[in-house]
Order: C-alpha cells, then sequence, then structure tokens
C-alpha cells in the first residue's frame, strides 16, 4: 500500500503564510497609520461622532477584510460619501436614525451581489479607472500641503474641491504662509526625508532596513519630535496639528462613545431614500476602487466583484449595528497596501485589528501622532500614483486614452470623485462612438471620379454604432463604378448595417453602380425573407452583357 506523504504540503502552506505575513505586517502598519487619520477626518467632515469612523475602519478591516475575495483592497469609511452623509444626518434629523439607512443599503448590497450587478465593474474604461488613480494621487498631495505647514482647518480625508471650510483645494493654499506652524513644518520635512530614504532599492536591500517600513520610522521620529518640541513655544504642536482619537477606559468606557440605531426610524420614508442612495453610490465608488486595487496589483490578481459587494453589505450591515459610517473599498488605503509591499488580504485584517487595539489599549500613544507626519506619508502615496511617467504612457496610447485620462483626472481635482469619474466615462463613451463611427471597414482607392473601382473590407464586428459612416462611405460613391464589399472576415454584422448594404445594391442599378458582395450570406440568416430577396437579386452589370 502506497503511503502518501502530506508533510511537505504542509510545510510549503506554511512557508507561503510565514512569506506572506513576513509582507503583510509591515504593510497593515502602514495602512494603519494612514488610516487614522482619515478615518476621524470623514467623520469630522461628515457631521458624525468621530469614533463612527474608526468603527467603519474597523468593520473595513476585520468584517469586510474577511469575507472580501480582494486581495489588496482597503475598505473603510470614504471621503466620497462625506457630502451625502452630512445631508441625509441633517435631513432625518439624528444621527441614530441615519444608522437605519445604512443597516438597509448594506442589505441592498448583499441582494445586488446576488443578482450579479458586480458585472458593471468590468465596463469601467482603463483610462478612466488610471485617471482615478491619478486624480486622487494629485488630490491627496494638495490636500496635504496644508497639514504639513500646520494649516488643519480642512479636516484630513477630505478630498472634494469644494471644502467644508468654504474653501477650494486651491484657495486653502493662499492661506498657509499666514499661518505656517514652525514644528509641524519641521516634522513633515524630516518625515519625507525618511520616506525618501528608505525608498531607493540599495537601501532596502539591508536586511534591517527592509524588515522595518520607513513610515513607521517616520511615525516614532514625528512622536519623538513632538514630545522634544513641548518645551518650546514656537514649536509646540497644539491639539489640532495630531491625531485626536476620542480617549476611553476599555470596553466599558467606549460603550459611552457608541451610537445604537434607532429603528424607529424605519417608518420615515427619507430613511429609505438615503438607504437606496447610499447602496447606489458605495457599490459604484466599491467598484471603481476594486478596478483600481486590481490595476495596481503586480500579480494582476482578479477581484470576484460580485462576492465583494456582498462583503460590503455585511459590512455596512455591521457597521450600521454598532454606529459606524457606511463602508466602501477606499483607493487611498488601497494604494498605501499596495506600495508597502502587502502580498495578501491578511495585510487588511490586520489592520482593521491594529485600528480596533488603538482604540481600546492606546488611545493615548496614537494622538501623539503628528497629522504632519502622515502628511509626508500621502505626499509618498500621491505621487507615486500620479507620477509624470504615467501621464507620458498614457499620452504615448494615442488621444483615444489620453483624453478620457485627462478629463477625469481634470474632473476628480476640480469637482469630486464621481463627478470627475461620470465626466470621464462620458468622455470615452464619446471616444468610443468617434472611433466606431471611422473604423467599420477599410477601404481601398475610394474613388474620386466615375468609373473606378473600390474595394470595401468590413471589420470584424461592425455595430449598429457603424451605420452613419457605412451609409456615409456608400453614398459617397460615384455613378459608373465597381463596388466589392467583402465581409468574409467579419464576426458580426448588425442587421442595420446589413440593411443598409442591401438597400445600396438594390438602389446601384439606377446609378449605373456595379456590386459585388462577399460573405454577407451567414449574417442575413435571422432577415425577413424580403431582405434575403434583395440580397440574391443584386444588379449587375453583367447580367447587362456589360463588363466591367
Amino acid at each position: 500500500m502506497q503511503k502518501h506523504d502530506h508533510s511537505g504540503t504542509h510545510q510549503q502552506g506554511r512557508s507561503n503564510f510565514l512569506s506572506t505575513l513576513q509582507a503583510d505586517l509591515p504593510a497593515s502598519l502602514v495602512v494603519f497609520l494612514v488610516a487614522v487619520p482619515l478615518c476621524l477626518g470623514i467623520a469630522l467632515a461628515s457631521g458624525a461622532p468621530l469614533i463612527s469612523g474608526v468603527i467603519a475602519g474597523i468593520v473595513g478591516g476585520i468584517v469586510v477584510g474577511s469575507l472580501s475575495g480582494s486581495a489588496l483592497g482597503v475598505s473603510g469609511p470614504a471621503a466620497g460619501l462625506a457630502v451625502i452623509v452630512l445631508t441625509a444626518i441633517q435631513d432625518l434629523g439624528a444621527f441614530d436614525i441615519f444608522l437605519v439607512a445604512v443597516i438597509l443599503a448594506g442589505v441592498m448590497q448583499v441582494a445586488l451581489g446576488f443578482v450579479k450587478a458586480g458585472i458593471i465593474a468590468y465596463y469601467f474604461p482603463s483610462s478612466v479607472i488610471t485617471g482615478m488613480l491619478s486624480g486622487i494621487g494629485i488630490i491627496i498631495f494638495l490636500k496635504q500641503i496644508p497639514h504639513a505647514f500646520g494649516y488643519d482647518k480642512d479636516p484630513v480625508g477630505e478630498v472634494s474641491f469644494h471644502q467644508p471650510d468654504g474653501e477650494t483645494t486651491f484657495t486653502e493654499l493662499g492661506h498657509i504662509l499666514d499661518a505656517v506652524s514652525f514644528g509641524p513644518l519641521v516634522i513633515a520635512a524630516v518625515s519625507l526625508a525618511i520616506l525618501v530614504m528608505w525608498e531607493p532599492r540599495a537601501f532596502k536591500s539591508r536586511k534591517i532596513f527592509s524588515l522595518i517600513p520607513g513610515p513607521l520610522v517616520a511615525v516614532a521620529t514625528g512622536v519623538g519630535l513632538n514630545l522634544f518640541f513641548r518645551s518650546n513655544a514656537v514649536f509646540a504642536l497644539n491639539a489640532e496639528q495630531v491625531v485626536n482619537i476620542p480617549i476611553s477606559d476599555g470596553l466599558s468606557g467606549i460603550a459611552d462613545f457608541l451610537v445604537f440605531p434607532d429603528f424607529s426610524g424605519l417608518t420615515m420614508i427619507g430613511v429609505y431614500k438615503t438607504a437606496i442612495v447610499l447602496a447606489i453610490v458605495a457599490s459604484l465608488e466599491t467598484l471603481l476602487s476594486v478596478e483600481a486595487a486590481d490595476k495596481l496589483d503586480p500579480q494582476k490578481r482578479v477581484t470576484p466583484t460580485n462576492r465583494e459587494l456582498k462583503a460590503q453589505g455585511v459590512g455596512n450591515v455591521v457597521s450600521g449595528f454598532l454606529g459606524g459610517l457606511p463602508v466602501t473599498q477606499v483607493i487611498v488605503r488601497s494604494s498605501a497596501n499596495v506600495q508597502s509591499g502587502a502580498k495578501s488580504k491578511l495585510s487588511t485584517i490586520i489592520h482593521g485589528g491594529l485600528l480596533l487595539l488603538s482604540v481600546l489599549a492606546l488611545p493615548a500613544v496614537i494622538n501623539l501622532i503628528p497629522l504632519a507626519t502622515l502628511a509626508a506619508i500621502l505626499f509618498v502615496v500621491g505621487y507615486k500614483l500620479a507620477k509624470p511617467a504615467i501621464f507620458k504612457k498614457m499620452y504615448s496610447q494615442g488621444m483615444g486614452q489620453f483624453i478620457p485620462f485627462t478629463v477625469t483626472v481634470l474632473g476628480i481635482v476640480f469637482t469630486d470623485l464621481l463627478i470627475g469619474i461620470g465626466l470621464g466615462i462620458h468622455v470615452a463613451v464619446i471616444v468610443i462612438l468617434i472611433q466606431n463611427y471611422r473604423l467599420p471597414f477599410q477601404v481601398s482607392n475610394l474613388p474620386q471620379e466615375r468609373g473606378e473601382k473600390v474595394r470595401i473590407t468590413l471589420a470584424q464586428q461592425v455595430t449598429f454604432l457603424n451605420k452613419a459612416s457605412v451609409l456615409k462611405t456608400l453614398d459617397s460613391i460615384p455613378e459608373a463604378s465597381s463596388v466589392e464589399i467583402d465581409a468574409s472576415e467579419s464576426a458580426f454584422i448588425h442587421q442595420d448595417v446589413v440593411e443598409i448594404i442591401d438597400n445600396f445594391a438594390q438602389s446601384s442599378k439606377s446609378k449605373d453602380i456595379e456590386v459585388e458582395v462577399v460573405g454577407l450570406d451567414n449574417h442575413r440568416r435571422d432577415m425577413p425573407q424580403t431582405s434575403m430577396k434583395v440580397a440574391v437579386e443584386y444588379p449587375t452589370h453583367m447580367e447587362s452583357g456589360e463588363s466591367s
């Protein structure tokens, strides 16, 4: 009897887990450090309790991370929903009633997953997804400049052009020179220098530096400088310039901060309207982020989008019950996760655990972290998403790719994420329409004079979008010409185009045009019988005894 030795398989699985953990653990630390101020800032911009943002981050990490099939995507509260949440809380009258809408939105997302609505993600053009990444990168970079100078009026994590403080992304920059704080400026400069120094491969090749993430060193240095500057009135940081997690006394203390849903809201029509809006917008933002995260993944793994919608739905149900903000997959944290070298979704789950630990046991330590240090980390994330090489690459791919890419970038920078994406998709569709108008066939020797011969070779796919260009080309053929229309290489020809060709063949007799059609019969099978008769009765000069 043959014995099977499974020890090698177990050893290999253990080795894979350890190698993944070795990469995922430091990456999760970086994502955690980025997530803390973003969760708090988005809660502040949403007009919600600060702890609700952290709860959403914890749920997004642990619950959604465990259920999702995304290898590198990170979920949590989304800046793109901040305005919707702020308006909804005001309209519904209370945050606890709003939480009911979050739960209902989660149920709707689970339903969307079961009806396979995730297929929508596969219709986002690549140029728009790349534009989204670059646009977010530029926004991240611009939004962090004030925090690096110690000007913190706009909440961290807010990404819209028009800000809650009444300024815009660019007018905000005009105020920083009037409110420069030397402490944050020094901390940001030192932190950025550490991060830049940590980047080169030659530096990372040394084992000690490869084990310790540069952002962690930058944060430790920032905390040290914060403590050192406390005795100096010029460089000391104020309460607005550091992280500010609510401090609780363990599990019993944190309960004082929690808000639970008020299910009397189920009788309010506004709750259902809000739930529908949240479900649609959160699902779209998630699917966009899924596409973007997959695009950044070095291993090019593909996330199952329907499973992702179900995971996000469960996350929103849990977040709503615990008093958290709506959850989506978010590109800033996902980008930081990828750039920090994460290998699996274990990084996402660990980052959620670290958020929970920070609230329960380490709030006093976390509250020592300067926002200027986190701004330096996000400078690097933003630059990598929008570095000049990406713009150069998109330009080299032609105007069909570059124009939607550019419109998406500008739309995100000057409006917000969803509007920018919408503009980019609209432009991409227009580009597709133009390309379809121009390129349904190849024309050899389009005649300019009577008596010339022309050959028209149809493309593999000829859709109804090509009707105008086919009709225009056929109408431009002068009288007493000879035309060959070759459809032998076409896999699909829309019946509207078949009808146009048949009509042209029928009307050509009056124009003294000889027509020969090759390979169109297979595309005429579903046509009415009258059309088939037209097809076999092509008028030709050969029938009348004339030669070409």
